[in-house]
C-alpha cells in the first residue's frame, strides 16, 4: 500500500497511452487468472478485486448483498455471456472503469491511499515516469 497523488487528467493521460494500459492490464489479468486457463472464473474475479480491495466489508451489507452485487459486476465484464472474463474483455471493462473514474475527478490533485498493484497506483507512476515528478509515496 502507498499514497499517490491524482487526478483525472492523470487517469486520462494512462488510458490514453494504450501500450502503458494494456500492459497493466495483461499483468492485472495474469495475477488473476490462479489456474493459468487464459480466462477468468467468477470467483477468480472476485478473489483479484479482494486483494484489490474493491469490494471491502461495509457493515451495512450483508454476505448476500455483496455477492448479488459482484454478480452484476461479472455480468458487466463477461459481456458475451460464456460463464468466464477473457483478456480482451478484461481491458474494456477496465479502460471503462477507469474512464469513469477520470470523468468524476477535477483537476485538483488528491492525496489517495492505494494498493501498490492498483490501476490508479499504475496511473500515477506512470504520470510520474512522464514528468519526473514524484507523484508517489
Amino acid at each position: 500500500m502507498g499514497v499517490a497523488v491524482i487526478n483525472g487528467p492523470i487517469v486520462t493521460a494512462f488510458l490514453e497511452d494504450r501500450e502503458a494500459f494494456d500492459r497493466c492490464a495483461e499483468e492485472q489479468f495474469a495475477s488473476f487468472d490462479a489456474n493459468g486457463d487464459g480466462v477468468l472464473s467468477r470467483a477468480e474475479l472476485m478473489v483479484g478485486f479482494e486483494e484489490l480491495r474493491f469490494f471491502e466489508p461495509h457493515a451495512e451489507l450483508t454476505a448476500e448483498e455483496i455477492d448479488a452485487l459482484f454478480d452484476k459486476v461479472f455480468e458487466r465484464f463477461d459481456s458475451d455471456r460464456n460463464g468466464t472474463v477473457d483478456l480482451d474483455e478484461f481491458k474494456a471493462e477496465m479502460r471503462e472503469i477507469m474512464s469513469a473514474v477520470a470523468r468524476g475527478m477535477d483537476e485538483v490533485p488528491i492525496f489517495v491511499p492505494l494498493e501498490s498493484d492498483s490501476f490508479l497506483m499504475r496511473a500515477a507512476e506512470y504520470q510520474a515516469s512522464k514528468t519526473g515528478k514524484k507523484l508517489v509515496c
